[in-house]
């Protein structure tokens, strides 16, 4: 009677023992996403595909004047850039991307992997084929979805109040048809126009500076008294002189 009673305590034991170790041993593990599962920790040295899609998600949190190179390499930018993602949300901001980032990351993204609070529509109400631009239309839909990561930062730095995208992609015929300049950055798919809401146009510009933009234009420059242009042109290039930039 006595083995069986100990033979019983044991096995008892040992259920718990394994569920407490499954259990240690799936703490902290990012769960899979409809748009993109990373596998692996990054940190400084690493580089991949994987490093491109973090990049990516990264790049409105490049710092004041910046801009994050999206090339698959994880070197002291990057780990720069998530210190302030980690930071931004309550994370330990180590540098390091591991089960929390990612989960955070799968938090905000839906399944077409753009931002939770803006999508493909939002940044193309010229056509649905996103061609007909200065670039190939994988290439601009590309860049749309790098400048909707930006706004997502942009938005979350300014308490997470709505954003309203006024403009975005244009193929040719839609950019002549609003007047928009020959050479326009929507012709490329890397430009959003912000109209006004929660925040003012300038409030809008100036906060856009810490999120990867190059191209900032805005009350008091010619044409933009009514909303505040972002882009990612080859250069920087800030002019709202109504709001002291």
């Amino acid at each position: 009677m006595f083995r069986r009673i100990a033979r019983l305590v044991a096995a008892f034991v040992m259920i718990l023992s394994g569920a407490f170790a499954g259990a240690v041993a799936t703490a902290g593990t990012a769960h899979a996403d409809g748009c993109y599962t990373w596998t692996r920790t990054l940190a400084q040295g690493t580089s991949g595909a994987d490093v491109t899609q973090l990049q990516i998600r990264l790049g409105g949190y490049a710092g004041y004047g910046a801009v994050l190179a999206v090339d698959g390499s994880f070197g002291p930018a990057t780990e720069a850039a998530l210190k302030r993602f980690q930071s931004a949300y309550g994370l330990t901001a180590d540098g390091v991307a591991g089960a929390g980032t990612y989960n955070k990351l799968y938090a905000l993204q839906d399944d077409d992997c753009t931002p939770v609070h803006f999508s493909y529509s939002e940044l193309n109400d010229c056509n649905s084929t996103w061609s007909g631009g200065a670039v190939s239309a994988t290439t601009a839909k590309a860049n749309a979805l790098r400048t909707m990561w930006k706004l997502e930062a942009l938005r979350h730095a300014l308490g997470d109040q709505p954003i309203t995208v006024t403009s975005g992609f244009r193929s040719y015929a839609c950019n002549e048809a609003v007047g928009g300049a020959s050479n326009s950055r929507h012709l490329y798919g890397d430009a959003a126009d912000l109209g006004a809401g929660p925040h003012s146009l300038c409030t809008l510009a100036k906060q856009a500076r810490y999120h990867g933009f190059r191209g900032i234009l805005g009350p008091g420059y010619p044409g933009h008294n009514d909303h505040t242009h972002l882009d990612h042109r080859d250069s920087q290039y800030w002019s709202a002189p109504t709001c002291g930039i």
